[in-house]
């Protein structure tokens, strides 16, 4: 029994040596791994550190050069190389565009403000524009616009060379009948650079969108920036202008009447165009065709027919109105021969496109207009995807 006692003891004692041996080999075993496991991991955060510091170099660098680049360009802009005056160029596009009551340059106003009811919506682009530029405009009367004459005649001579575009420096003024002024007397959309400056009443902020009245502005005119109107800087007290721009009554009519049916004719169109528009009904309409033909609105060229021998005509009606630049020539279409003698004023038929309608007018010589036709233009496009509705009494942003 003895000898037996001691043989389990002995086998107790190795199976326990056995088992502390495996033990120590199995912790040894996994200590290498996780220090092999720990180099390696060493070794990726290193390669790792490297390469953002080397990013980060390249980050330094790359801003460095980009910064020397518009140093560089800003010094060419202010010095350009008076050898090559082209070369100075400056980061502008639209950033929107007009959509107005006058669908055509035709009838469009020479000057803001003066038909109240010419109405047009600023559509900015989202792109460009966020909404929130827009806002605390609305709590301005009137705003500055800054746009283009993107419907010049000429425009292909502005890309010329400045000794090869042949560019008149003077224009004809409809104020002095005829007389030539220095452009930069005058506010002609023919100029050097192509930028129109006007001012608006504005109705009313909506999104991206700015309603407006009193605009001289055609349809689809690119706006490069608007800025609001400061009566105390913006309004120069004691200025002087020339006595030919002081006369306001050189291109007024004496009166302007509508046909007997012209009024049912207008709501008919009126309700076609109805979901588009920018008046309320045809009223309202009615009112805008007044106010705009309360000024002549005819070319200075046109205002001298049937005097002149050849007589401009399409379809056997006077041509829409033009602007009175030489260079708005080539917008007359076709040329019909007419005996000066066997026409007057009343039976010359002019043409006013507004809110995609063709109104027909005849002046006398006496400067009484009477409107006589209005039909809807099918050559002239409504792109508005919307209704936009003014409200005299609803300023919002």
């Amino acid at each position: 029994m003895a000898s037996q006692a001691g043989g389990c003891k002995r086998l107790t004692a190795v199976i326990t040596l056995v088992l502390a041996a495996a033990l120590s080999a199995s912790t040894a075993l996994s200590l290498y791994f996780w220090r092999r496991k720990s180099r390696g991991l060493e070794s990726k955060v290193r390669e790792l550190e490297k390469s953002l510091k080397s990013s980060l170099g390249k980050c330094v660098a790359e801003r460095q050069g980009r910064i020397r680049a518009q140093q560089a360009l800003r010094k060419a802009l202010a010095h350009p190389n008076s050898d090559n005056v082209e070369s100075s160029s400056y980061p502008m596009a639209p950033i929107g565009v007009i959509q107005s009551c006058f669908s055509t340059r035709n009838g469009t106003p020479r000057q803001p403000l003066l038909v109240p009811l010419a109405r047009a919506c600023l559509v900015f682009d989202p792109n460009r524009v966020p909404p929130a530029s827009l806002e605390g405009l609305g709590e301005y009367s009137h705003c500055w616009i800054i746009y283009v004459f993107h419907l010049n005649t000429n425009m292909e001579k502005l890309w010329k060379e400045p000794s090869k575009s042949r560019f008149k420096a003077k224009v004809k003024v409809p104020r002095l009948k005829g007389g030539r002024m220095g452009v930069f007397a005058t506010r002609s959309p023919h100029r050097p650079c192509p930028i129109g400056l006007t001012v608006a009443k504005v109705e009313a902020v909506q999104e991206n969108m700015v309603l407006l009245s009193g605009v001289d502005l055609v349809d689809a005119t690119p706006v490069l920036d608007i800025k609001p109107y400061l009566p105390y800087c913006d309004a120069v007290e004691g200025a002087k202008v020339p006595k030919w721009v002081s006369d306001d009554n050189l291109l007024a009519v004496a009166s302007v009447s509508f046909s007997e049916g012209f009024p049912s004719t207008l709501a008919d169109c009126w309700a076609t165009i109805d979901k588009k528009s920018l008046y309320a009904s045809s009223d309202e309409l009615q009112s805008l065709i007044k106010q705009v033909l309360s000024w002549d609105i005819r070319s200075l060229s046109q205002r001298n027919r049937p005097h002149d021998s050849d007589v401009q005509t399409r379809n056997g009606e006077q041509l829409g109105n033009a602007s009175d630049s030489d260079s708005c020539k080539d917008e007359e279409a076709s040329t019909l021969r007419a005996d000066p003698a066997s026409l007057s004023f009343g039976d010359i038929i002019y043409h006013l496109n507004l809110e995609g309608m063709d109104v027909s007018y005849k002046i006398d010589c006496h400067g009484n207009v009477v409107v006589e036709k209005v039909a809807i233009s099918s050559g002239i496009p409504n792109t508005r995807r919307k209704p936009l509705r003014f409200c005299n009494t609803d300023r919002q942003i």
